[in-house]
C-alpha cells in the first residue's frame, strides 16, 4: 500500500526557500509512527515543510480558546476536541502568542480529565505553559509534539485505541481548515499541493467505520464521515493534477463547518 501523510497540525512560519514537493519519508525522525501502512509523522515535521510558504498573518487564523476549554458531550466529542486544541497549540506557537499557548496547556489537562488521563498528561501540559512563559517557542513546539503522543498513548494504554484516532481526526481537521486559510490568502500551487492526501481521508473513514461498529453512534461520527466524503473528490485527482484555489476554499469552508461543530454543545 503506498504510504500517506496524515499532517495533525498543518501550520506554517517563515522561510523564504522554494516549498518542497514531497515529504521524504525516509528522512523523518525515529518518532514517526507508521498505523496501518500508513506514515505519521511528529507535527514538527509538517512544520519543517510548510515553514517555505513564505510569512503568514497567524494571529488571523488563531482561535485559541477563551480561558480554558471545557469538556462536554460524550467522550468522542472530548477526544475531537482535545485534538482540535493540541492542533490550536501550533499556530499559537506560529502566532507567538504565550497566553494563548497557555491556555491551550490548561485546557490540554481539563479535556484530559475528562478523558481518564490526566495524570499521565500533566507533566507535558505544566512543560507547555512553563515555556510559553519563557517565550522559548521551539521548547513549547517540542512539547507539543511530546503532548499529542502522550495523548494517544495514553487513551490506548486504556484500551481506547478508537478515541485516539478521534484525536488525530480532529487535530487533522483544525490543522487542514488552518492550512487552507493561509492558501487562500496567498494561493500557490504548491501550498495547495500539501493537500493531496487522499489516502489519509480512507484511512480517517475507516477508522470512523470501525468505530461506529464498536461503540454507540455520536451524532458527529457521521457528520464528520460525510465531510471528508465531500473533500475527497476535491483533491482525488491525478497526480499531475493542480489542486485550485476554488478547492481549497472549499476544503477550508468544510473542515471549518466540522471543527465548529466539535467545538460546539
Amino acid at each position: 500500500m503506498r504510504k500517506s501523510i496524515i499532517a495533525i497540525a498543518l501550520t506554517a512560519s517563515v522561510a523564504l526557500a522554494e516549498p518542497p514537493q514531497k515529504i521524504d519519508i525516509s528522512k523523518l525522525p525515529q518518532q514517526t509512527q507508521v498505523v496501518d501502512d500508513v506514515v505519521v509523522p511528529v507535527p514538527s515535521e509538517i512544520f519543517n515543510v510548510l515553514d517555505k510558504l513564505g510569512k503568514p498573518n497567524w494571529t488571523s487564523v488563531l482561535r485559541a480558546p477563551n480561558g480554558v476549554a471545557k469538556p462536554f458531550g460524550q467522550q468522542p466529542q472530548v477526544a475531537l476536541y482535545m485534538g482540535t486544541i493540541i492542533a490550536e497549540g501550533f499556530i499559537a506557537v506560529e502566532a507567538e502568542d504565550a497566553e494563548a499557548v497557555k491556555n491551550i496547556g490548561k485546557s490540554v489537562l481539563s479535556l484530559a480529565t475528562a478523558l481518564s488521563i490526566r495524570k499521565e498528561v500533566t507533566s507535558r501540559a505544566n512543560a507547555i505553559i512553563a515555556a510559553a512563559d519563557k517565550k522559548d517557542w521551539g521548547q513549547v513546539r517540542k512539547e507539543l509534539d511530546g503532548a499529542l503522543g502522550e495523548v494517544r498513548g495514553a487513551m490506548k494504554a486504556l484500551g481506547d485505541e478508537q478515541l485516539s484516532h478521534l484525536v488525530s481526526l480532529g487535530g487533522w481537521l483544525r490543522g487542514t481548515e488552518a492550512l487552507c486559510a493561509v492558501v487562500d490568502k496567498n494561493y500557490s500551487k504548491d501550498g495547495a499541493d500539501l493537500l493531496r492526501q487522499q489516502m489519509l481521508l480512507s484511512f480517517f473513514d475507516n477508522k470512523l467505520d470501525a468505530f461506529s461498529k464498536k461503540k454507540p453512534v455520536n451524532a458527529l461520527i457521521p457528520k464528520i464521515k460525510g465531510g471528508l466524503k465531500s473533500i475527497q473528490p476535491l483533491i482525488g485527482l491525478a497526480a499531475d493534477a493542480d489542486i485550485s484555489a476554488k478547492s481549497v476554499k472549499e476544503i477550508g469552508e468544510i473542515t471549518a463547518g466540522l471543527v465548529k461543530s466539535i467545538q460546539t454543545k
